[in-house]
């Protein structure tokens, strides 16, 4: 009989401290935000979408070295001697075509390592964090300033400036030989008994 009223005794007592907790609550002002019209003010420090300036990029690779994940994606190609790109904000000359700077931010862990090592700072985490898309494709940001045609193009030249090079140097190497009397006698190994 006493565990009966000990139980009442506890319920009651458990179900006061509840309310307790519920009434010093109740005249609290919220704290709660009504998400898609009121935000919170984000830290300066804040860490968010990943974003690139191609216009600055040198195309240098540091940054996806730096990468943890791997989540960022660049293609260059060099520039000919007597092309003029320009100079990135920061005084450094830009040697390279920026033909490919992707993101994949499905991949990014927002670690700002990729940031940090950037010379230019043409790389920066913005404060936009929202990143909820349907496609996954819509996930991973484009950032060159050439378009897919354009890309190719410079890419094709560059494989066929490659090609020109190699068939220089074997004409070269050809004409060493023949420069040389034909081929090179071989010296003959010794036979080991």
């Amino acid at each position: 009989m006493v565990t009966y009223f000990s139980n009442i005794y506890r319920g009651i007592f458990t179900i006061l401290i509840g309310m307790s907790q519920t009434w010093k609550a109740l005249f609290r002002p919220a704290i709660t935000l009504h998400y898609p019209t009121e935000r919170w003010e984000l830290p300066t420090n804040a860490r968010g979408i990943l974003f690139n300036n191609a216009d600055d990029c040198i195309g240098c690779y540091k940054c996806a070295r730096a990468c943890p994940v791997n989540c960022i994606y660049i293609d260059t190609v060099k520039a000919l001697p007597e092309e003029d790109l320009g100079k990135a904000s920061m005084g450094n000359p830009i040697r390279q075509h920026l033909i490919r700077f992707d993101i994949d931010m499905f991949k990014c862990c927002f670690c700002d390592d990729c940031t940090l090592v950037c010379p230019t700072e043409c790389l920066y985490m913005t404060d936009e964090y929202e990143n909820a898309v349907f496609s996954r494709d819509n996930g991973i940001y484009h950032f060159s300033k050439y378009s897919p045609e354009e890309a190719l193009a410079l890419k094709t030249r560059e494989v066929e400036q490659e090609m020109e090079k190699a068939k220089a140097k074997e004409a070269a190497l050809a004409a060493k030989k023949a420069a040389a009397g034909g081929e090179a006698p071989r010296r003959e190994r010794p036979v080991s008994a």
